[in-house]
């Protein structure tokens, strides 16, 4: 048993060794057909890829090829149809410059019987000058009239003529324009005029406090006089005290310092206490209650004409203008009223009635400060609304409601007329005796210094010149043409409300107006 056991042991130990060794030898076998299949592979692999990239560069040099051919045939298209053209733009030009030739060859034919018959022209006018001035030189001996005397005696008789007939065109004309012009304006101002009533008030220059007794008097002139002088210092107003049963009287130019005057004096007699130290203290007072009713009445008046957005500066100029005047009349007063005409006249005729209104109410704002400042109240007026950025209608309005600026607009044109029917209203202004007798004498001495001007008579309170004129001098046409011309010349020299009726009288009468 031991002994196959050995023997077994020897066996295995023997095999082992000879099992590894043929395993060995199997396992590189098995390596080297694996390494030749794979070589066999990559070499059929190689010989597919080379055969595939050998037919690919065969079929990319064809296709090259084959653009190629198809270039140059494009480009022998290309070329055989520019040959063409280029042989059909030389046909034209060829039968071009042969028609340039033609035509040329034709202008010049013109050309030389143009100069012909210049040169027979020239001869025809030298010939026709000569028989010309022997024609002259004939009728010259025949008329007993040398060329000159005859041509100024033709001119006169067409002169008188044309002037005459100019004359009696411009009288018909303007009387059929004055028909229909003045009754669509008489018909517009007379609407507005009943739809917007207002009342005049004459201001004065002075104002009257009522007091209790005749002994505040004595109080108010103070201890040798020292509250009077006080108060007439710190307000600039002069104070009347005189046998006025219990009335004092504040006098002074100035609209505003009179009302802070009588504000004042009116708070010292309430309070009773009356020294320097107080007169001071009411008059500081008074400077303010004045000022917010400034603005307050031009607020008042900005909304009572419906306009809004005004600058509040403006607005406080507007409140000013209570405290101003003009020929007597109220300058707010007058803007208010014709801010609502100018709102009436712009309706009538289809205009914007804000804007008319907004330049109607601001049209003498510059009177709000031209006592203070250099300039008319036009100009300062206008320098206002630009200052403060109101729209050039408005400016134009302010400059040209008097005349002294062309107006841009009907707007414009329709405040110049509201002015005139607010100024002209009766007792609406009052003016000064001087003042009066002036204008009269001025507008007696324009008319007089006419030609042919006999004597003139201004009447109707200066609303009317009557104009006798020599009938010698001045014939029926001379008469419309020098009316026009008086009317012009009052218009450029005199200031005056509404307008002036021309009256020329002869043997016949012709009427024009200064408007």
């Amino acid at each position: 048993m031991v002994g196959i056991i050995i023997a077994v042991l020897v066996t295995l130990v023997v095999a082992a060794p000879l099992s590894a060794i043929l395993a060995t030898n199997l396992h590189e076998q098995k390596i080297r057909r694996v390494i030749g299949d794979a070589n066999a592979k990559a070499k059929e692999i190689t010989d597919k890829a080379s055969k595939a990239a050998d037919e690919l560069k065969r079929e990319k040099l064809l296709e090259v090829k084959e653009e190629s051919i198809k270039q140059r045939n494009e480009l022998e298209k290309e070329s055989k149809e520019r040959r063409a053209e280029i042989q059909r733009m030389e046909r034209r030009t060829q039968q071009k410059e042969e028609s340039v030739e033609k035509k040329a060859e034709a202008l010049e034919r013109r050309e030389q019987s143009c100069k012909a018959r210049e040169e027979e022209l020239s001869r025809q006018k030298e010939k026709i000058s000569r028989l010309n001035e022997d024609r002259v030189r004939e009728l010259e001996r025949i008329s007993g009239l040398t060329s000159e005397q005859a041509k100024e005696y033709l001119l006169k008789l067409v002169e008188d003529d044309v002037k005459h007939e100019s004359a009696l065109m411009i009288k018909e004309y303007e009387s059929r324009a004055k028909e229909e012009a003045d009754k669509k304006a008489k018909e517009y101002v007379v609407n507005a005029i009943q739809r917007c009533a207002a009342d005049h008030v004459s201001e004065t220059t002075i104002s009257v406090v009522q007091l209790p007794n005749d002994e505040m008097k004595g109080r108010i002139i103070g201890r040798e006089g020292r509250n009077i002088r006080t108060l007439e210092t710190m307000t600039g107003v002069d104070l009347i005290i005189d046998d006025t049963p219990e009335a004092v009287i504040l006098s002074g130019f100035d609209p505003v310092r009179r009302e802070i005057a009588r504000i004042a004096l009116e708070k010292l007699i309430v309070d009773g206490r009356i020294h320097p130290a107080k007169i001071e203290e009411m008059v500081e007072k008074a400077k303010r209650e004045v000022e917010t009713m400034i603005r307050e009445e031009g607020e008042a008046a900005a909304l009572e004409v419906g306009v809004p957005n005004i600058h509040p500066e403006l607005i406080k100029l507007l409140g000013r203008m209570k405290f101003r005047t003009s020929y007597g009349q109220n300058a707010l007063k007058h803007s208010i009223e014709v801010a609502e005409l100018s709102g009436l006249l712009a309706s009538e005729i289809g205009l914007d009635v804000r804007m008319a209104k907004r330049a109607g109410l601001l049209h003498d704002i510059g009177k709000a400060v031209d006592h203070e400042m250099e300039g008319s109240h036009i100009q300062l007026g206008s320098d206002l609304c630009r200052k403060y950025k109101e729209s050039p209608i408005v400016i134009n309005a302010v400059e040209s409601h008097h005349g002294d600026v062309e107006p841009t607009s009907l707007i414009s044109c329709i405040v110049q007329a509201a002015d005139t029917i607010s100024a002209a209203r009766p007792g609406a202004r009052r003016e000064t005796l001087d003042a009066y007798t002036n204008r009269l004498k001025q507008l007696e001495d324009i008319t007089n210094s006419f030609k042919g001007v006999d004597k003139s008579f201004a009447i109707q309170a200066g609303r009317e010149v009557r104009v006798m004129v020599v009938p010698e001098q001045i014939n029926d046409a001379d008469m419309v043409l020098m009316a026009r011309d008086i009317a012009k010349r009052i218009e450029a020299e005199m200031e005056y409300p509404g307008q002036i009726k021309v009256n020329i009288i002869r043997e016949s009468r012709v009427t024009d107006y200064a408007k």
